[in-house]
């Protein structure tokens, strides 16, 4: 997704050439929506729009929220952030969209396959990077089935080279680009659920003793507005033995964990379990080498800004890349390489703190509904109910939530068409 965003804004403001290495098959659309989904900002969606991709999502599946409701189960706290909360400063109708990955994906990678500046190397995975002096050699694993077994495509040449290949990145293992990372000590599972009451246009989260429950709202074709995707982020024990739960068991404990707010809750699909972790490269960048996504950071989903990190990262580098290629042109510069040692470093402590900060904030956010005494719990639930009635405060977190922020690239911004 990130890569692909990458690459599409890199042939939008240049005229450079890209190669995208992707092993990974383009799912046909189901019926049942799919259990992985992101919660897409106005900046990413913007993004999405300047690239002229995200009609194509709309014809798919999405679905918009206009509200969110926060609360504590342990104690009486809460917050209910709305459109209303901005007033005149709303730039949108939603708060916020969540919308499948694969749908997502698929609108990209179409847009994509339809540029012939983009080439696609879909059978092959990469063996070996090398860096020279002036450009970045990848070759690839050999074939072993079909008529091509045992053959792999030539090298590729190139002057920059990226990672947009997720937590476990290849390519930053191969440069040996050092990683900080913290478990979380929380495993979220993921699954599809249905909802009694409708899901309300709504994105639910309810922080438990064991961690944060998310029930964020579906599209479904039958368009009854009572599909959900939960993130339920809990102990390594605890996911364990929800898991081991019959679905009736898992639903009616869903039920209770929401506090009937959906009404009653019953699973429509299986689940998926995977470990929390947090991870930041210590460096985005090396020589001829940059990192964007997952791969440069991973967070908390409790907030549901990983998505949206990755594809800011994504716009930021190929809008460093564009400007350095603009003064060139413009100043007639034609000796001078567009990509430098500077441009991966100011692009490396651009995104990186912005990483960090939202890092930090997870981190804060986790450690304040962390299970305390009851005296804390009570100053807790104090303090959101003040928080939830001080409109000013409550206007900065919806901007920043939204995306809504100073230093955004161009791309992440609305353009007025003539």
């Amino acid at each position: 997704m990130v890569g692909l965003t990458l690459a599409l804004s890199i042939r939008q403001q240049t005229e450079l050439t890209v190669a995208i290495v992707d092993t990974t098959p383009i799912t046909a659309m189901s019926d049942q929506p799919d259990v992985r989904v992101s919660a897409i900002n106005i900046a990413s969606k913007q993004i999405f729009e300047n690239l002229n991709v995200w009609s194509m999502i709309e014809k798919q599946r999405l679905q918009a929220y206009t509200d969110m409701h926060v609360w504590d189960k342990a104690g009486f706290g809460k917050l209910h952030f709305s459109l209303n909360d901005l007033k005149q400063s709303a730039t949108s109708e939603q708060l916020g969209w969540i919308i499948e990955n694969s749908v997502v994906r698929s609108a990209l990678w179409e847009k994509a396959q339809n540029d012939s500046g983009i080439t696609f190397y879909t059978e092959n995975r990469l063996s070996n990077i090398g860096i020279g002096d002036s450009e970045v050699f990848a070759s690839f694993e050999a074939s072993n089935a079909g008529t091509n077994a045992n053959s792999s495509p030539m090298p590729i040449t190139a002057k920059l080279i990226v990672g947009a290949d997720g937590a476990n990145s290849w390519l930053r293992n191969q440069m040996d680009i050092p990683l900080t990372f913290r478990d979380y000590d929380h495993h979220a599972i993921v699954a599809t659920v249905k909802c009694s009451q409708g899901h309300q246009n709504t994105a639910w989260q309810v922080f438990l003793e064991t961690g944060p429950l998310a029930l964020l709202p579906l599209d479904s074709y039958d368009k009854k507005n009572d599909l959900c995707s939960i993130v339920w982020s809990t102990s390594p024990e605890d996911a364990q033995r929800l898991n081991a739960l019959s679905a009736e068991e898992f639903s009616k404990e869903l039920t209770a964990a929401s506090d009937g707010q959906l009404g009653g809750i019953t699973l429509q699909s299986e689940r998926f379990t995977h470990p929390l972790t947090m991870r930041m490269a210590q460096t985005f960048t090396q020589e001829r080498v940059a990192l964007v996504g997952d791969a440069a950071h991973t967070i908390h989903p409790l907030a549901g800004q990983g998505v949206n990190l990755g594809l800011l990262d994504a716009v930021s580098l190929s809008q460093l890349i564009s400007e350095k290629i603009t003064t060139i042109n413009q100043q007639k510069l034609m000796d001078e390489p567009w990509l430098s040692t500077r441009l991966l470093n100011e692009y490396s402590r651009w995104r990186k703190t912005e990483a960090a900060e939202m890092i930090a904030a997870m981190e804060a956010i986790k450690q304040v509904f962390t299970p305390q005494q009851s005296a804390a719990k009570l100053v807790r639930g104090f303090g959101l109910s003040i928080l939830d009635n001080i409109k000013p405060v409550k206007q900065a977190m919806i901007k920043q939530a939204l995306g809504l922020k100073s230093n955004l690239p161009h791309l992440a911004t609305r353009q007025d068409k003539l």
